[in-house]
């Protein structure tokens, strides 16, 4: 059945200060990097939108209680987690619950784990609060990216006060298993070490044999050590609005939170607050068909990596996006290398991943098989 949301449509979007195509500006080179979406959000998010700036009074706003029941509501519906009002703090975006938790947990100089590669954030935000990385780096083990966990039970220290997982991760595009995570867990458990969990592309899985399991839904006794990232932006294609929130069960780390929050971290805007309740309330018909549509790039990706030379993947399980091994091509910077073949690609340096490029799937069919054929004429050219 043919989906009423038309994912095939090209929107130009270089006029509208975009952050994505306007890198690229001038040049014809198509971009399928920084991870944002190049589909229209919901049409109902579009029309709440509309609809609040109708009033025409932007005044300073606070949640409305009805998103606060909507999360809650989504949250007990999707992973039997039932949370309380007061564990729910608002976020301008998940970027600065990230550096927030850094700035929260722990104390100068501590040791803040990671396994990478990993969403590029991850590995600045311990910097930036006086924390110190740690990389534990993830196994590639045939088809799939994994934990090391004899490496990483080493890494922990005394001086370890926080572990900062990506789930779904990013790159990588791996869902972690209840039993992943409850090694995880029990590691945290036993180093007596708080877990961040940035569950952003919760939403986005493409394999439909799995599910995600929220790190804090494993025990109540992990709850009280979990901080959760969350947020409606990946999902619905409204990052620019800004709307994120953390689940923060333990009183004495929430407060924590909020006074590293004081004072520096803003209030979330009221566009964003419309845009989420929209879309948490109306946008599932339109995030079925998006998943989809998703599906079917997955496997365009996959078959034309398979064809091309120098290069291979792992099955995406969840997210919009591809981790292409590219190691066995010769070129000292690959970003540059496929920019010169006009496809722009993250760099998986950026990652803790050199040799490795990100391509972002999101986007018309028609774009991402030029990308594609462009791609395959350049690799094909090494040979």
């Amino acid at each position: 059945m043919k989906s009423s949301f038309d994912f095939d449509e090209i929107i130009d979007r270089r006029p509208t200060a975009c952050f994505k195509w306007d890198k690229y500006a001038g040049k014809d080179i198509l971009p399928l990097w920084v991870a944002d979406m190049d589909f229209r959000s919901p049409p109902a998010v579009i029309d709440a939108l509309k609809h609040r700036a109708d009033h025409g009074v932007f005044g300073y706003t606070h949640p409305l209680p009805e998103l606060t029941r909507e999360i809650q509501s989504m949250l007990a519906d999707r992973y039997n987690w039932i949370v309380d009002e007061q564990s729910i703090v608002w976020l301008p975006g998940l970027v600065t619950g990230l550096n927030v938790t850094c700035r929260a947990v722990g104390e100068h100089d501590d040791d803040v784990l990671t396994a990478t590669p990993v969403y590029p954030p991850f590995l600045t935000a311990p910097g930036f609060s006086n924390r110190k990385l740690v990389r534990v780096p993830l196994v590639k083990n045939r088809e799939k990216w994994e934990f090391d966990f004899d490496t990483l039970d080493k890494a922990f220290t005394d001086r370890t006060g926080l572990f900062i997982l990506c789930n779904p991760h990013n790159p990588v595009g791996r869902i972690y298993t209840r039993r992943e995570l409850e090694r995880l867990a029990d590691l945290c458990e036993r180093h007596d070490v708080i877990l961040c969990s940035d569950e952003i592309h919760c939403d986005l899985i493409l394999d439909e044999q799995k599910r995600h399991i929220p790190f804090a839904t494993l025990g109540s006794e992990i709850a009280e050590r979990t901080i959760t990232l969350m947020a409606p932006s990946k999902t619905y294609n409204i990052p620019a609005l800004g709307c994120s929130f953390a689940v923060i069960p333990n009183r004495r780390i929430r407060q924590r939170f909020k006074q590293a929050m004081a004072g520096i971290v803003p209030y979330v805007n009221v566009m964003g607050f419309t845009a989420a309740l929209a879309a948490y309330r109306y946008g599932q018909d339109w995030l079925a068909a998006l998943l989809d549509y998703l599906r079917g790039n997955r496997a365009l990706v996959m078959r034309e990596i398979e064809q091309m030379p120098h290069v291979s993947m792992t099955p995406v399980e969840a997210t919009y996006l591809a981790w292409i091994d590219c190691r066995k091509v010769n070129a000292k910077d690959l970003a540059r290398f496929f920019e010169q073949t006009g496809v722009g690609l993250s760099d998986g340096v950026e990652f803790d991943g050199p040799g490795y490029v990100r391509l972002n799937f999101g986007c018309p069919r028609a774009t991402l098989e030029e990308a594609l054929h462009r791609m395959r004429t350049a690799l094909a050219a090494l040979t």
